[in-house]
């Protein structure tokens, strides 16, 4: 498929399948095209993937929205957020839900002057980026996200050791997700599931549940 073809396709799935409305589809669409913008000078996605945008980073992000019960917690943080994926897309998608708050981490000024600068354009209320890395910051949300972040044994460390309050942990794994898992098993002490992703057939979406 050619990127109109990616695009349209995505944007049937975030809105048939995943929820995201008219409105939050245009904010989406906004976004997409200021990362496009910025990515000619810096580099917060890969120059290969900006054809794929809609699918590799916009509908990966987005199909965490299946994970995450907005109606028994109320906050999430994105570990290494980047561009803004999926720290952004998720806190569209609840950006009509002023009780739910997002926190984004990124520890590169260019990328957290970008995303600041996107959160004031797209008029997001409920989300927040910290300066810094997560050393920096308390991290003390109901969900912590990761995607492209860290090695999965450091993030393990992180939501065993650094996170300040039961939570569920949802990382996003590549083709060796199963491989990753068995060399990190001996520091998983939480139950948990490996899901399919919808973007990548081999992908994996790892959900742990830390609240018990």
């Amino acid at each position: 498929m050619n990127s109109s073809e990616i695009k349209v396709k995505s944007k049937l799935i975030l809105s048939k399948s995943l929820g995201f409305n008219h409105k939050k589809l245009e904010l989406v669409e906004l976004f997409v095209q200021e990362v496009l913008n910025f990515n000619q000078k810096y580099n917060l996605i890969s120059s290969t993937s900006e054809k794929d945008i809609w699918n590799r980073h916009v509908l990966d992000s987005g199909q965490l929205v299946k994970y995450i019960d907005h109606k028994k917690f109320n906050s999430l943080s994105d570990l290494g957020t980047g561009g803004g994926f999926p720290g952004i897309v998720l806190s569209i998608f609840f950006s009509d839900i002023l009780t739910f708050h997002v926190k984004l981490y990124e520890k590169s000024k260019v990328k957290s002057e970008f995303i600041k600068a996107n959160i004031d354009k797209l008029k997001i209320k409920n989300v927040h980026i910290c300066d810094n890395d997560y050393q920096s910051h308390i991290i003390d949300t109901d969900y912590i996200v990761c995607r492209a972040f860290k090695k999965l044994p450091e993030i393990l460390r992180i939501s065993r050791e650094t996170a300040k309050k039961p939570h569920k942990l949802i990382v996003m794994l590549g083709k060796s997700a199963q491989d990753e898992l068995n060399k990190a098993s001996k520091d998983m002490i939480y139950k948990y599931k490996l899901v399919p992703s919808i973007t990548e057939k081999d992908s994996k979406i790892l959900l742990v549940d830390a609240t018990k």
